[in-house]
Formats: structure tokens, sequence, C-alpha cells
């Protein structure tokens, strides 16, 4: 009997420091992923498409995080090691890349000359969007402090959670109406742009060329 709740206390001993572990990997990649502050622009990027082909950008841009973020996590201090390509310089490419395709869209009302659904879900949604600088320099502080079964699993349902609510995103759009969402675009590419500046200055500060407060 002693036996047995010895065993109990150390498999709930495990459990809650496993479960501890899952919360303080989850709650940090919950905030950089972001999927709230992306969903917007996915209602952008989207306006215009069809039921069909809106839910095929989703999975194609919570892959395409997936894939970047996972690449990072298992290998992605080599490869930026054997590349001699700091996080900072990643920051500073995908601001530029952003800045770009927020211009194209203030000034031509497109940000790809031949918009691709697939494309689009690729860059800008899946990466930097989704998968981004904060996102990857994340994985790679939490993978040295945490098990990394325990960062995959928080990254996870992290992905899993911005698909389900981008999927559940054209009742958003059917709720504002065609009117509300070009209105709310040209609000929101402004933000992209902010967005886009701002990654450029943290890569900046990652690379120690200027220093932002706090």
């Amino acid at each position: 009997m002693l036996f047995l709740c010895l065993i109990d206390v150390i498999i709930t001993g495990e459990m809650n420091s496993w479960i501890q572990e899952l919360v303080l990997t989850f709650v940090p990649l919950f905030i950089v992923v972001d999927a709230f502050g992306t969903l917007p622009f996915l209602i952008l990027l989207s306006e215009g498409s069809s039921r069909k082909e809106r839910n095929s950008m989703v999975r194609v841009a919570v892959i395409t995080a997936g894939m970047v973020g996972l690449v990072f996590l298992f290998v992605g201090r080599f490869i930026l090691k054997i590349m001699g390509i700091s996080v900072g310089a990643f920051a500073i490419a995908g601001g530029i890349i952003l800045l770009v395709l927020s211009v194209n869209f203030m000034t031509k009302g497109h940000m790809l000359e031949a918009r691709h659904e697939e494309m689009v879900a690729v860059v800008p949604i899946g990466t930097p969007l989704l998968a981004g600088p904060a996102t990857i320099t994340t994985l790679l502080l939490l993978e040295s402090q945490f098990p990394l079964y325990i960062v995959v699993i928080s990254f996870m349902l992290n992905l899993i959670a911005a698909l389900l609510l981008f999927t559940f995103s054209e009742h958003i759009v059917r709720f504002l109406g065609q009117g509300g969402v070009k209105a709310i675009s040209k609000v929101f590419t402004l933000i992209l742009a902010a967005i886009a500046v701002n990654m450029m200055l943290q890569g900046l500060d990652m690379l120690e060329l200027i220093n932002l407060p706090g």
C-alpha cells in the first residue's frame, strides 16, 4: 500500500512538472506566434477568395509556419552558424519583405503582381508573420531551457490554435461585409508597414548596430 502511494506521488509529481513545463513553453510561443494579430492580415489577403481558396490558404500558411519553426528548432543554430546568418539579419530581411508587400498594397491595391493563394499563404502569412524572427528566437531559447519534446508539443498546439482561428475567419468577414473588410484592410496595411519597420529595428538591435530603449 505504501509502495503504491509512493508511485502515485512520483507519477503525480512528474505529471505536474510536465504540465508546468508545457504551460511555460506554450504561453511565450502563443504571444510571439500571435495568431490573433495575424488574423486581420489573413482577412485582408484573402479578400475576394472563395471559401475553398481561403481554407487552402490557411492550411498552407500553418504548414509553412510549422516547417519553418521546426527546421529552426532542430537545426536552426547549425544552419545560421554554417551560413553566417544571425537572427538579427533574418529579422531585417523579414521586415524588408513585409514593407515591400505593404507598400505594394497601398500603391497598387495588391501585394503581388499575380496573386496566388498558396504564395500569399507562404509569404507573408506563414513567414514572417506566424513564424518570424520572434518565434524562431523564442523556439531556440526555449529549446535550451526545456526538453525538446515539450517545446515541439507547445509549438504544435499553437499552430492548431491558429488553424482553428483562421478557419473560422469567414464568419468575421461575413459580419464585417465587403465594405468593412476593405476599410479595415487599409488601416491594417499601415500597421503591417509599422510591424515591418519595427522588425528591422529589432534586427538592427540584435546586431548591436543600434540600442533600442527597454
